[in-house]
């Protein structure tokens, strides 16, 4: 049976954040993943983990200035020191937290950047970060997004995503596969997962369109969900879906999953 962890970045908005992981775990979550940590002092993350029993699932790398609009940096040639600086940060965190993933984030390209030297400089930062994780116990894992939501983004498809993987050689490289994202690039859900679910640790969901919560939408989650329990998946599901009306309200779909 898939398991589900809750992504408190997009759940439950009407708490204060830290409040959030109380409420993941009345819910029924025994996993919580979100985008990043860094504005919250990593002890007192540490202490709501253990207070609710949860476990860190996910979180991304430092990704520059997400309230300015940006979504990663790992593409850009003028930021590589920023970018090992923050994985030493990542490092820190995860450490604290006891996760055992995080996720790295491509980035918009900037228009004036040819793509292979954006392609080139995206390996090169992923072989740092995936060696220094590894050292530390930890995966690394990269996300294709969609040019809908996020126009510009670097990383946009699976084929993509495996030929970067390919290149940057590591053993700790893998792929995040968000259901959500990849249904608006590629579509072809069930057989992309049954090609690569090795390299996957871990995936994401939400409905299209929308954005919302499954059954909402376009995606036949149920036969999905019965898909990836047959190809023997084990990792989680992040839930990073924006409520249709409360996050309450809209928990049905995931119940069964979770008693």
């Amino acid at each position: 049976m898939p398991k589900f962890c809750a992504n408190l970045t997009m759940l439950w908005n009407e708490l204060e954040f830290t409040d959030r992981f109380g409420a993941a775990a009345q819910a029924g979550f025994e996993g919580v993943e979100y985008l990043f940590p860094y504005d919250h002092d990593k002890d007192r993350l540490a202490g709501l983990l253990r207070k609710h029993k949860l476990e860190q699932v996910l979180h991304n790398l430092p990704a520059g200035d997400w309230a300015a609009g940006e979504r990663g940096i790992g593409c850009h040639p003028r930021r590589v020191g920023e970018f090992k600086d923050g994985v030493g940060k990542a490092i820190e965190y995860a450490t604290a937290l006891g996760c055992k993933q995080l996720n790295c984030l491509a980035g918009i390209r900037p228009t004036n950047l040819d793509p292979v030297q954006a392609r080139e400089t995206f390996i090169m930062n992923l072989q740092f970060a995936a060696t220094w994780l590894k050292s530390a116990g930890i995966r690394l894992l990269i996300e294709p997004v969609n040019t809908r939501d996020i126009p510009g983004f670097f990383l946009t498809n699976t084929k993509q995503a495996l030929d970067i993987i390919t290149a940057v050689g590591s053993d700790n490289l893998f792929l995040q596969y968000d259901i959500y994202h990849m249904q608006i690039m590629e579509g072809d859900l069930a057989a992309t997962l049954s090609t690569n679910i090795k390299l996957i640790p871990h995936m994401q969901l939400a409905d299209n369109p929308g954005r919302h919560e499954p059954g909402t939408g376009e995606i036949n989650y149920d036969f999905l969900f019965g898909h990836i329990d047959r190809l023997g998946y084990r990792g989680w599901i992040g839930c990073e879906y924006k409520p249709a009306t409360t996050t309450d309200a809209g928990l049905g779909w995931v119940k069964p999953y979770l008693a």
